[in-house]
């Protein structure tokens, strides 16, 4: 089986293929471009570097958020283009749920955080028992405070990665009691490989969808969703007689 999958949720862009245990190509960048820029391009240098023939593979595996509100959408777009013109199939891999894979095998609890701005993150906690991966607390928004206090609570080592781990690392330090260790840089952020080993999972089991139905997962209202829905409150209210 072989899955192609993309990552633009966050501040990484990661396109990769994957063909059964071997992963045959992954070219990921975290530096200074928009995704518009070069998940297109790296896509295109994998194929002329492997000599694929994206007919050959089997499903799109899309890292489906949450995440940046931009990023998600180029994604989507991309995953959803493809899939439209190669007649394949999308396969909906959770961004956060794809970060904690990254450590696959650790017994420790997993905690992936992505910066959602205003003292949040996209987080979830997660382990492995053996080779079974287990969602202890699903992909959410919540307070960095809050996450912490549920991973002292439950006592267990954590491990913590993810772009909003350089934003709230002293907070993290100062309030976590239980032992902890930040993920190093080589598995710390989004990989399209974790997207399409999850996302090989998932197909397996029937978990796939058509490139017309699939929609990214936001997890709550963009900035112009919030300010627009401020602004229809504030005229809804009327003056008192």
């Amino acid at each position: 089986m072989k899955i192609l999958a993309l990552d633009s949720s966050g501040l990484v862009a990661s396109v990769a293929v994957v063909e059964d245990d071997n992963m045959l190509a992954e070219y990921t960048v975290n530096y200074k471009k928009t995704h518009s820029q070069t998940l297109l391009p790296m896509l295109d240098e994998i194929v002329r570097m492997t000599e694929q023939d994206l007919g050959t593979i089997d499903a799109i595996a899309v890292a489906a958020g949450p995440g940046s509100f931009t990023g998600l959408r180029i994604g989507s777009a991309t995953a959803k283009g493809l899939g439209l013109a190669l007649e394949k199939p999308l396969i909906h891999v959770p961004t956060v749920d794809a970060l904690a894979w990254n450590l696959f095998g650790t017994a420790a609890r997993i905690c992936p955080m992505m910066d959602a701005r205003r003292n949040q993150v996209y987080t979830g906690i997660y382990t492995f028992e053996g080779d079974v991966f287990r969602i202890l607390m699903p992909q959410m928004a919540a307070a960095v405070t809050d996450v912490i206090d549920r991973l002292n609570e439950d006592g267990t080592e954590v491990i913590f990665l993810g772009d909003g781990v350089p934003v709230y690392r002293s907070l993290i330090e100062e309030r976590i009691s239980v032992p902890f260790q930040f993920a190093p840089a080589h598995c710390n952020k989004q990989r399209a490989a974790a997207v399409a080993v999850l996302g090989m999972k998932y197909f397996l089991e029937g978990r796939f969808e058509s490139a017309s139905e699939h929609t990214p997962d936001y997890l709550r209202p963009s900035q112009a969703e919030r300010e627009r829905a401020a602004k229809q409150a504030e005229s809804s209210v009327k003056p008192e007689e």
